[in-house]
This record gives C-alpha cells, structure tokens and sequence, in this order.
C-alpha cells in the first residue's frame, strides 16, 4: 500500500489508514476482527480518542501484542494541564503501550478553547512533558473550525493537523491545507467519506488521495470496509471526467448542512439516535426510498417526534446544525 511522510514526524504512514471512531459500536469479539484485519491488509496508523468510549480499551486489548507494526494516535478534549495529564496516563493503560505515537488537542472549536490550551497551566505543558518524558513522541491538533485550525498551527507548536476534507467539505483546501505543507506538518484527513454520506467510497478516496495530504483515516468497522477503503490506496488511478462529475452531483445533492455521525450529540436524553436518523432521512429525500424508509423508521425505539427541544446535542456538535428544527421536519415526514 502507498505510504507517505506524516509531514515533521517523519513516520512514514500508510495513505489510508484506521480511523477507531466507529470500533467504539463493535462488540469486543468484532473490534478484535476489525484491527486485526486493518494491520494484516497493511495499515500502519490508527486513530482513536478519548472521547470514543471504549475503542482505546478494544485497540490496547487486540492489538498490544503487535504494538511494533503499526503508529498509534490518540487525542484528548482537556483544556488544562492537570487534565490533560490525566486523559495522556489513561490512555497509555488502555492502549496498553509504553508510549504513543501521536497524541493530539481535539476538537479545537473557538478562541477561548484555543487560548486555554496555550496558556498559563494549559493541556499544552502537559503534552510537551510527556513528550519529554517519553510518553508519547509528537504532538497534534484537530478540530473544525478552520481559522482555529490556522491560528494554532501558526504557533509552531503542532507536528500535525487533523481536519475534515472531501469533496463536500474542502475549506481546508484554501489555505490551511497549504499552509500545513510549507510547514512541514502532518495532514491528516478526518471524514473523507462525509461520514459516510458519500455513496461511492473508491471515487471519494482516489479523489482525496490526489491531493497534498499525509493519510485519510475514514472510520471503519468491518473488515468489508477496510478491503474496500484501502483499495485506492494500493492501486492509484486517476479519476475520469465522467467519475469527478458523478462525485461533484453527489457532493450538490449532499448540501452544506448535514450530519457527519460523528457521535458527539449523543447520548440524547429522549433516546433518539440521532445520526442514524438523519442518515435514514437523507435516503428518504434522496435515495428514492420513500415507500421503504417510513416502514423501517416505524421500528425505532425513540423517533424524531420525542425530541424534548432541549438542545444539548446542538451544543456538543461541532456543526452547528439546526438538530432540533431538523427534527421537527423528520417527524412531519416521516411520522
């Protein structure tokens, strides 16, 4: 499979790699199946969180007999030192390893966030002592707020960037993207399938991989997805007209404003799962399955109709989607 240089790190990763997202909704015996299958089909980086509930459990349990064979990334959403001392210590146990790889500041969303990690007492002096000490060898930043993004790269203090880039999103490609090259930082690339919107995953993936990226880390869960993903990866063909046409119509139909199922509005306090309802209405708008996904939705436990307006997912996503006035049109719709 095509490696490139993880920018100043210099580990050299494979173009596409694990993003550990999804391991978290895999019981212990299929996450075991999943990484398993990622290091066998070549992949040599993987992605996780602490935010991802148990996923650095499953990795460090499957996988700290193979420690040698693959880089491993982790990242914390702690603002101060004392904190984020605390998230890097947990990892290392769940992760069941000496050291990683790669630890990273998550989901940058604003100023004050920013401003709190490189301050007096910041998650910032936390990183660069474990660095010091050996705990973990280089440090990341990830977010989705583009100009946080650059003002933190700015600083020098980053060896890598992760950011969401695809053929829906590509902010990035204006200046943050180029901006990270001329500094030798790492690009890794977060959602290149849209969450999963995009329907035709090899053209998503050739098209990310022509550009000046490191790796792309779509989520996966199966080993069906990781035969799949990877496949780019190892055999690169340009893409034709007729294919960046197919992908410029689906990335129109997609819109602006949609539903990444990353995770983070959840756990709603009415039950809702709200990324699988968004996606079942997407298809409901666009996939000519209007006779078929009002049947299936009939079958949730909890629908759109018991959202309580409450707002503690619009809150936590990092979007800003409208959740709840999105809800009230799905519940219209769908019943």
């Amino acid at each position: 499979m095509e490696k490139r240089r993880l920018g100043r790190t210099g580990l050299e990763v494979t173009a596409v790699s694990l993003g550990a997202l999804p391991v978290q909704r895999c019981s212990i015996e299929e996450a075991g199946k999943v990484l398993n299958a990622a290091l066998d089909a070549g992949i040599n980086f993987i992605d996780t969180a602490r935010a991802y509930t148990d996923s650095e459990e499953k990795i460090g349990r499957h996988l700290a007999a193979r420690r040698s064979e693959f880089y491993l990334a982790t990242k914390s959403m702690a603002r101060t030192k004392a904190a984020m001392a605390r998230d890097i210590d947990q990892s290392l146990i769940c992760l069941k390893t000496d050291y990683i790889d790669l630890y990273q500041v998550h989901n940058i969303k604003n100023k004050a966030e920013n401003d709190a990690v490189f301050g007096e007492g910041g998650a910032l002096e936390a990183l660069k002592e474990a660095r010091q000490a050996g705990k973990i060898r280089h440090i990341g930043i990830t977010g989705h707020s583009i100009p946080q993004l650059i003002a933190a790269l700015k600083t020098n203090e980053f060896s890598t960037v992760q950011v969401p880039f695809n053929c829906v999103e590509t902010e990035a490609l204006a200046e943050l993207i180029p901006l990270a090259a001329a500094m030798d930082i790492g690009r890794i690339i977060m959602k290149p399938l849209a969450g999963g919107m995009l329907r035709q995953p090899d053209l998503a993936l050739r098209w990310i991989l022509e550009h000046d990226i490191s790796t792309a880390i779509p989520g996966m869960d199966t080993v069906e997805q990781i035969f799949r993903n990877i496949e780019p990866a190892k055999r690169r063909k340009p893409l034709s007209a007729e294919e960046r046409a197919a992908l410029k119509q689906e990335a129109e139909e997609i819109g602006r404003e949609f539903c990444r199922r990353c995770g983070y509005c959840l756990p709603c306090a009415a039950g809702i799962d709200i990324p699988t309802t968004f996606v079942f209405y997407h298809q409901y708008l666009h996939y000519g399955l209007k006779d078929v996904i009002p049947r299936r939705y009939k079958a949730f436990p909890a629908k759109a109709s018991d959202c309580t307006g409450c707002g503690a997912c619009e809150r936590r996503c990092p979007y800003n989607l409208a959740i709840r006035e999105r809800m009230k049109r799905i519940a219209k719709d769908l019943g």
